[in-house]
């Protein structure tokens, strides 16, 4: 099976003991729209921090231009196994699968990290990134590779009461981490 390029895009090969992964880059804001739509669906945050390494699904995300820098902003709340990881990573990456992964990301959104490796219960590989320590998921999709240029801890105090109410009736508020988008590309 050949490589599908688009016309223009750069392309780098990385290599991995099993086969070489095909990264190709793409414009993040010419296929953000895609992404959310797909990341609503679930999608995979990874965060390693020296040793510690965990992946788990998300189903928000935002994307803009902002500090004269690209940015995909993601939310993490503090309950979460990866909460720890990320307060302590420089980076972040965002893995958008494309194809059926629904069974693994149902399961990286309902187990915690600090109970289970969900790599090996989901046979989730990983591979290096391009820019950034924390890995991607090797998997067909849309891989952003982002370092944490700014986190803030939601306010409820600032929270419409209706979505305090509706979205954390728990009181587990998220943190809110705005990662520069170094590199986003494609895997087949």
């Amino acid at each position: 099976m050949g490589v599908r390029l688009f016309e223009g895009a750069d392309q780098s090969i990385v290599s991995n003991k099993k086969k070489e992964l095909a990264m190709k880059d793409v414009d993040y804001m010419r296929v953000a729209e895609d992404s959310i739509n797909k990341i609503k669906e679930g999608a995979f945050l990874t965060v390693k921090s020296g040793n510690a390494l965990n992946t788990m699904t998300i189903g928000w995300a935002t994307f803009g231009f902002i500090w004269r820098n690209p940015i995909m902003m993601v939310a993490v709340r503090s309950s979460r196994h990866t909460f720890g990881i990320i307060e302590a990573a420089k980076d972040f990456t965002v893995t958008v699968p494309d194809g059926d992964m629904h069974k693994e990301v149902a399961y990286c959104g309902s187990k915690s990290g600090r109970d289970v490796d969900k790599f090996k219960m989901c046979n989730l590989e990983t591979t290096d990134s391009r820019q950034v320590a924390s890995p991607i998921i090797k998997a067909r999709g849309r891989h952003y590779e982002c370092k944490i240029i700014y986190k803030s801890a939601m306010d409820p105090a600032h929270l419409d009461e209706d979505h305090d109410s509706s979205l954390y009736p728990k009181k587990d508020y998220h943190t809110l981490y705005f990662g520069e988008i170094l590199v986003c590309y494609e895997t087949d």
